[in-house]
């Protein structure tokens, strides 16, 4: 799975840290899995109930991924504020609430996938000390999703981040840093099947069936996060190629006089790139590493002081009067 080093302005766990959490998050998901395989192998997976009223078993589909386990709830136990950042972070709690039946790997692998997923949205959204508010609609955003759980561990993925760009926030689409190269990325996704005419001009002519409408130009913020990517890494310092990529899985782009530099990753093209994207091996590196740090120095956070920390430090002020 690809790593949400950040969401949005959510205070992300990588940001206290980035040359931590990334191999951190690899042997977390390791263990975890091993863990989780070896409960269901041995049968430890408690069954759903063989009876259940029909609108119970409505709510419990619709809220599986909560219920299914409570895996990787972290022991965020109170302590001293001074060790706060080496306190038992590594220490993950396993524990399992099943009320839905796994019967193939392949259906662990999925509920699996599913709770790394809100694992990440955790860690994307808080640290030890401090919290974000996380917008309901990403625990069930598909294209998140798919950036998440089907490109590998040594991709980072930065998800609609705010940068805070001359003292003015400025929101970008997604960034892909892998171990050669940054991918800046914009979706043009509707419904299936659908053309796109591409030209210059401000918008696009979007077709579908005898449908016609005009969708806005998606190189115009491509252009746009490219360039600020560009002058952050440049003044970092950091040696890495930017590519530009607008992917419609579901549909076609045609674009007959194409600016060079940019890939068309429509419903021909995309699966080829996307193989290629999956079956890199290359480990972390250190320029990649160098890459997401310089980003996320810009990188707007908007947070709230846990309530065991704001304790500290109330009980912190009254002891030094």
């Amino acid at each position: 799975m690809a790593q949400l080093i950040k969401l949005q302005d959510y205070v992300s766990r990588y940001e206290t840290d980035l040359y931590r959490y990334p191999s951190q998050f690899v042997r977390l998901k390791k263990q975890q899995w091993e863990k989780m395989k070896q409960h269901w192998e041995n049968g430890e997976l408690p069954p759903a109930s063989p009876i259940v009223k029909e609108e119970e078993q409505e709510q419990e589909r619709n809220s599986m991924k909560e219920k299914l386990f409570s895996l990787f709830k972290k022991k965020e136990e109170e302590e001293e504020l001074s060790s706060s950042i080496q306190a038992n972070d590594e220490e993950i709690a396993f524990e399992m609430e099943s009320h839905h039946d796994i019967s193939t790997e392949e259906e662990l692998k999925v509920s699996f996938l599913d709770l790394v997923f809100d694992f990440q949205l955790r860690w994307a959204s808080s640290t030890i000390m401090e919290k974000s508010y996380v917008d309901n609609s990403y625990h069930y955003d598909e294209r998140l999703r798919y950036l998440l759980q089907r490109f590998p561990d040594n991709i980072f993925v930065l998800y609609n981040p705010v940068l805070k760009i001359k003292h003015a926030p400025v929101e970008l689409e997604t960034i892909l840093i892998t171990p050669t190269g940054i991918w800046c990325l914009t979706f043009l996704e509707f419904e299936e099947g659908t053309a796109y005419i591409g030209s210059g001009e401000r918008f696009w002519l979007k077709k579908w069936g005898d449908l016609e409408t005009k969708v806005l130009n998606p190189l115009i913020g491509l252009r746009r996060m490219e360039g600020i990517l560009h002058q952050i890494i440049q003044y970092a310092g950091v040696d890495l190629p930017i590519h530009k990529g607008v992917i419609s899985r579901n549909g076609y782009i045609d674009y007959p006089q194409a600016p060079m530099g940019i890939q068309f990753l429509d419903k021909r093209l995309h699966n080829e790139w996307f193989q290629q994207q999956r079956s890199s091996s290359s480990p972390i590196k250190s320029v990649q590493l160098k890459a997401a740090q310089a980003i996320m120095e810009y990188c707007q956070t908007t947070s709230f002081k846990r309530l065991q920390w704001g304790e500290h430090a109330v009980e912190s002020d009254e002891n030094q009067q």
